[in-house]
């Protein structure tokens, strides 16, 4: 292990892992591997993003003695495999939301990074930025009063074509996992947890769902209401309303983005508008906060939890099952 800032290893090549890896560099960190089955691509990802070290497996990668924590950026569906991998060589890991594909998973993941000691956490970045930041301390200081709603929609126009990942049931394809998530852990992090969902969806032959909506109450008798569609677009806004005043979130509300905070009694007068400056995706501050845990011999994340990582989970395997049984 190193004895300065932390040397992250990138498992996998694709889309996520470039941004991750792109935002790492804008922040200063240190990036000395990336792992692939495939050697070359492995080689072409370093080369791109000025990595030292290109392995070409992933258990080439976790037990390279420069990396001291691993991004897990695979399909969903590996997200298990690639976590404990990397677990079992005594890295710490940071795994790409959904976290895995169900509840009993992520329990294992979790139960694993207990069980050696290392750090775990689930890449949730949007509760990192500086957004959500300020919108958690508007909340802490009683600007909206008693927080009971929140409404989420996170809908885009993917690549549904035969061969993406998106609809393919072996690779964790689905709205819910890919989009979804996002919505149901905003409404976890705000009203806490969950006592009663209602879903509904449409769900291809394979089990793979395309659209969705669900309504979750929560044990502090807030409601939250979410859509999640990867064949259309939606407005990709949230909404966090309380006794005294109300956030409204822009689009994309997971993102770096504006936001207006209005009294309970103003149709349309703003008391606070918040916009963020740009720096970067923004996933270098889920990086950070790892960098901090690991620097002060924390095992998990204040602010994302790794039991409450495996509770949406639970909660996403509830609305699955609802929309796959109509009921």
């Amino acid at each position: 292990m190193t004895t300065s800032s932390p040397g992250w290893g990138i498992l996998g090549a694709g889309g996520i892992a470039g941004a991750f890896a792109r935002d790492l560099a804008t922040a200063g960190m240190r990036t000395v591997a990336v792992g692939s089955r495939d050697g070359e691509r492995a080689r072409g990802f370093a080369e791109r993003h000025s990595i030292p070290n290109a392995h070409a497996s992933y258990e080439a990668l976790v037990a390279d003695p420069e990396v001291d924590v691993i991004y897990v950026a695979t399909p969903h569906s590996h997200h298990r495999e690639h976590a404990l991998l990397a677990i079992e060589a005594g890295k710490h890991v940071l795994v790409e939301k959904a976290f895995t594909t169900n509840g009993d998973d992520a329990q294992a993941v979790v139960d694993a990074a207990r069980a050696k000691g290392v750090f775990a956490m689930e890449a949730m970045w949007t509760r990192f930025l500086p957004t959500m930041v300020a919108v958690r301390e508007r909340i802490a200081a009683g600007e909206l009063g008693d927080v009971l709603s929140v409404q989420a929609d996170h809908s885009q126009m993917l690549d549904l074509s035969p061969g993406s990942r998106l609809i393919e049931a072996a690779l964790g394809g689905g709205a819910l996992l890919d989009l979804g998530v996002y919505c149901v852990s905003l409404a976890h992090a705000i009203l806490g947890p969950v006592t009663r969902i209602q879903a509904s969806g449409v769900v291809d032959g394979f089990g793979v769902d395309h659209r969705g909506s669900a309504i979750l109450e929560h044990a502090n008798g807030g409601i939250s209401t979410h859509t999640f569609s990867m064949m259309t677009l939606g407005s990709n806004r949230a909404t966090i309303a309380g006794t005294d005043g109300v956030i409204e979130l822009d689009p994309a509300f997971y993102a770096w983005t504006r936001y207006r905070r209005r009294h309970a009694s103003a149709h349309s007068t703003a008391v606070e508008e918040f916009e963020p400056q740009l720096v970067g995706r923004g996933m270098q501050f889920q990086a950070a906060e790892v960098e901090r845990c690991i620097g002060e011999g924390r095992l998990e994340s204040e602010l994302m939890r790794l039991d409450e990582t495996v509770a949406i989970m639970r909660v996403m395997d509830e609305i699955t099952e609802r929309m796959r049984s109509g009921a």
